[in-house]
């Protein structure tokens, strides 16, 4: 039996990876870069062993530096978990070459699936529909915009060697295909090293189901039902679930043995996942995932089986547990992906510390899967996501239920999140009636993300918990904030936007908001406020500083500037849009020095968090300078370029 385990990943997937090694009496490893030295997958771990900077190019993709380590600590075998090294075929064989068994397929199929362009050969091969396009070598600028051309618009760019929507551009006219195909170049050299990119006819209005495959060493093969992951934004997936809704019993038996023959035809081993574009009644093959899939939670819970610990004994040359007449499928099940990011600025990944980070109880069919915790930074030098709700229920009804209630008990702050989004999307009529296409929050962004947000009762909560804050002593007066002898206690709350007064009538609050009273009364106990309003019952999570105020009730988070500190409003960042919207790194200028703009030209692109942010022109005017260099790192905030105004 294999014995001890190296994750080669980090973050919520590490520590996914250790729990079921654990469960075996393994002895895992952990490797961790200089912003991971304090993390949760480190502190997890039995070992952990430093692999070098921030920067991933430098630290988790290094391989021979997670080489050096298992050697040195005595790991008989290396988990990838995904992204990463994960379908790198050159460090699994190299694993194998210097006697480490590689939690994953063998090479030769690395290799095979890991080009899209080979993969889509293979499949054609075994005589699997696919998506019209170009898969070939040639990647002449003018040759694949004829092949756009031959194909018809709208195409998609898809790197060859990518995934995660990196190196991915949908072109809906020729005008635009050079720049789209020049920006997935650069996205997929910098994310996998590899700038190989194939064109493809972009289906409208498809579904993204993927059904999950195992095999073992013994020549078996299965597959553990499939899951919908039609909810995407930037083509990255946000909600998943299993099974996917709507396919007749004929249709989801025609994709599990169409998945099991792609698996065969590359003598596959261990978990892997083959990917289609479902239109009507009809699959085509998109890609097939040699590695475990970040959604894989969710065909755990409708399994009832844990696909890690399948990964590890087959690795250690047993047969997998069940036939396929064995695997039953039991419920439903939902994972949401909440990460740092703001959904009404175009999802726009942020960064920084979480001053507080609360989930719901893991229980009656919920589970948390995640790497951080209260008081852990979200880096800037890695994707942003916190962690994965997930849900399971007897139908597809009540486990939608229990998805929309756990994300009202899921509370942080520190930066922006996608929580309200989620539960907006959760509760939206069309997701509730049946999965809907992948173009979905792409045609519905504007409805999406903008949803009510209960500004009234927010503020309400935020100044019952200042002056709760302020005034923890019940037993005497004279140490109350505001007191005056023979009256009562009154105390103006420094919020920016809003004139707000407290006036204190024995064990309770009388709040003048803007003109409006309520009378509201409470504890606050540490962040957990349990306040009553005018008699209403209410429990929040509240942060304090000397900046503002958060509240977190149910799935929204809000925030109160305090005018007594610091404070910037935001209209005095509308004119500077070329500052940098988080840490990154210039990868392009898109003009020369004394070019005639006109408002909205695009100026200059950033990559940060895996992903191309392009900076336009804010006004017409001249472009003055650039302020830093193609490839310099940028903090948030900084000016990227200057742009004088035209005179009128």
């Amino acid at each position: 039996m294999l014995k001890k385990i190296l994750i080669a990943n980090r973050g919520e997937i590490a520590c996914r990876v250790m729990k079921t090694a654990k469960s075996l009496g393994m002895t895992t490893v952990a490797v961790y870069s200089d912003a991971d030295a304090n993390s949760q997958h480190v502190k997890m771990a039995d070992e952990a062993y430093h692999i070098g900077p921030a920067p991933t190019k430098d630290s988790y993709l290094v391989a021979s530096k997670i080489l050096e380590v298992a050697k040195r600590a005595g790991a008989d075998c290396v988990h990838p978990g995904y992204g990463f090294l994960s379908e790198n075929d050159s460090f699994a064989n190299t694993c194998e070459e210097v006697g480490i068994v590689f939690i994953g397929p063998p090479t030769s199929a690395i290799e095979a699936m890991g080009s899209k362009t080979r993969a889509k050969e293979i499949m054609a091969e075994a005589n699997v529909p696919l998506v019209p396009g170009y898969y070939g070598q040639n990647q002449d600028t003018q040759f694949l915009a004829s092949e756009a051309e031959k194909i018809g618009y709208p195409v998609l760019i898809k790197a060859a060697f990518g995934g995660g929507g990196k190196g991915m551009r949908v072109v809906r006219a020729a005008a635009d295909f050079i720049s789209a195909l020049e920006g997935a170049k650069r996205e997929a050299k910098a994310s996998f090293g590899n700038d190989l990119v194939l064109i493809e006819r972009f289906v409208d209005k498809p579904r993204h189901v993927e059904v999950q495959v195992f095999a073992d060493n013994h020549g078996n093969a299965v597959y553990l039902g499939d899951r919908d992951c039609s909810l995407q934004r930037r083509h990255q997936k946000v909600i998943e679930e299993a099974p996917a809704p709507g396919l007749s019993a004929e249709l989801r038996k025609a994709m599990g043995e169409a998945a099991v023959r792609c698996a065969q035809a590359i003598n596959y081993r261990g978990a892997g996942t083959v990917e289609f574009l479902l239109c009507g009644n009809e699959f085509f093959f998109m890609e097939m995932n040699t590695r475990l899939q970040v959604e894989h939670p969710v065909t755990e819970m409708v399994t009832g089986q844990d696909l890690v610990a399948w990964q590890i004994r087959v690795a250690n040359g047993e047969k997998l547990p069940l036939t396929q007449e064995q695997i039953t499928l039991s419920g439903h099940s939902f994972e949401a992906r909440i990460y740092a990011e703001d959904p009404t600025e175009n999802f726009m990944p942020c960064s920084g510390t979480l001053s507080c980070l609360t989930f719901p109880a893991e229980a009656f069919g919920v589970r948390i899967d995640t790497g951080v915790q209260c008081g852990d930074e979200i880096s800037p030098f890695y994707d942003p996501m916190i962690a994965k709700l997930i849900v399971h229920g007897e139908t597809r009804e009540v486990a939608l239920n229990k998805l929309s209630h756990a994300l009202e008990q899921v509370h942080l702050s520190g930066l922006k999140s996608n929580i309200a989004f989620l539960h907006h999307l959760a509760n939206h009529g069309t997701f509730k009636a049946g999965a809907p296409d992948t173009h979905f929050i792409d045609t519905q962004t504007e409805v999406l993300t903008h949803f009510a947000v209960p500004e009234r009762t927010m503020t309400e909560l935020a100044a019952l918990a200042y002056v709760l804050h302020q005034n923890p002593c019940k037993k005497t007066p004279w140490k109350n904030i505001g007191f005056r002898l023979n009256q009562n206690a009154v105390i103006k709350i420094p919020f920016v936007d809003v004139k707000t007064l407290a006036t204190r009538v024995e064990e309770a609050w009388h709040l003048d908001i803007a003109g409006d009273n309520v009378i509201a009364q409470g504890q606050l106990d540490g962040q957990i406020l349990s306040a009553s309003i005018d008699g209403k019952k209410l429990t929040a999570h509240v942060v304090l500083n000397e900046e503002s105020i958060t509240v977190m009730f149910g799935p929204h988070q809000f925030t109160l500037a305090l005018s007594s500190k610091h404070y910037v409003s935001d209209h005095e960042h509308e004119a500077a849009p070329l500052a940098a919207p988080l840490n990154g790194t210039v990868v392009k200028h898109l003009q020369s020095v004394g070019t005639k703009l006109k408002k909205g030209d695009p100026v200059v692109v950033i990559e940060a968090m895996k992903m191309e942010y392009t900076l336009n022109a804010p006004f017409d005017g001249t472009l003055a300078s650039y302020c830093f260099a193609e490839g310099e790192l940028v903090s948030h905030g900084a000016m990227l370029a200057i742009v004088d105004a035209e005179e009128a």
